[in-house]
């Protein structure tokens, strides 16, 4: 008798939860999301630096190459997917720089969140 109850209380709450979401139905986006979004500054005069920089995103066996459009102040990439994500940057007349604290990517019902970050670069 005991696991008939039990049976018929999880076919009801399934039955609420669908209720529930044709009451409120979630209307995602066509966009695509970067996960990552890095402005590289110099530690010179704290200004950002996009020429001649090269930012690479590393989860696990996965690498990407973070790219500037239209040399705006970003670097993004990992579009729509989710990571633990270690950057390295290299860069004309700067020291190269890698993270040792990863960055993690998440995701929502929808898209990924974008992690922003800032990150100094030294001069050789």
């Amino acid at each position: 008798m005991k696991k008939l109850l039990l049976i018929f209380l999880v076919v009801c709450s399934a039955c609420n939860l669908d209720e529930q979401e044709t009451l409120d139905p979630i209307f995602c986006t066509d966009e695509l999301r970067p996960g990552l979004e890095i402005t590289v500054l110099s530690s010179v005069d704290n200004t950002i630096v996009t020429s001649g920089i090269t930012v690479i995103a590393k989860d696990g066996d996965y690498t990407e190459t973070l790219v500037n459009f239209n040399e705006t102040a970003t670097f993004v990439g990992a579009f729509e997917r989710t990571g633990t994500y270690l950057i390295t940057i290299n860069g004309d007349s700067f020291q190269e720089f890698s993270s040792s604290i990863p960055i993690m990517v998440d995701k929502d019902i929808c898209h990924v969140i974008t992690e922003s970050r800032e990150i100094v670069i030294q001069s050789n």
